[in-house]
């Protein structure tokens, strides 16, 4: 058990956007535990790691990826995304297509929007993730809700950076538009 492993429970965790109680309550495993395996400081048994992987949905060789993949070593690595194509994304009344959704453990998750909600009811309630957020009008103009401003009126070629866990929503009130939406982390819009 390394450091690594660690730092690669915590990425799984916070890509779902769990605090350590709902990973525990999940996994069985103790608060001060996932802790410290977190920080480095405690190592897991064989039980106690089949459990956060079950809790993580992912098998313990994809845990061991991501360990090697947070070794920080320079990959090189590339994905390239098709128009039209990467896996469907859906962001409150909104979907749109993520890219670069085969990399694990990315920095970022972009993921282009079609948003034909036209206004917060057909939106839903604001959509919410850890992280902070960037959302760059491709096409049409929107409106930007959030919990703390007023909503902001976006053209093509406006964006706005924004603290994701706020709330938010993208709405096109004048017919659908386009947004690339970047988010950190690794967030699994379904």
């Amino acid at each position: 058990m390394s450091e690594r492993t660690g730092a690669a429970i915590r990425k799984l965790r916070l890509a779902r956007g769990w605090s350590l109680a709902q990973l525990s309550e999940t996994s069985g495993v103790p608060i001060s535990t996932l802790s410290r395996v977190e920080l480095g400081q405690n190592a897991l048994n064989y039980e106690k790691l089949i459990r956060l992987c079950r809790a993580l949905e992912v098998d313990l060789e994809g845990l061991v990826t991501r360990e090697a993949e947070s070794a920080g070593v320079a990959s090189g690595r590339r994905a390239v995304t098709r128009t039209g194509q990467g896996p469907a994304a859906r962001v409150g009344g909104n979907t749109g297509r993520r890219a670069a959704a085969d990399l694990l453990s990315k920095g970022l998750s972009p993921i282009t929007i079609d948003v034909t909600a036209a206004n917060l009811d057909a939106h839903g309630p604001l959509t919410a993730h850890p992280g902070e957020a960037y959302a760059l009008v491709l096409d049409g103009e929107i409106e930007f809700h959030s919990h703390l401003y007023a909503p902001l009126a976006l053209d093509a070629g406006d964006s706005v950076y924004f603290d994701a866990a706020s709330g938010y929503a993208l709405v096109a009130p004048a017919g659908p538009a386009k947004v690339l939406l970047v988010v950190g982390g690794e967030i699994p819009f379904g």
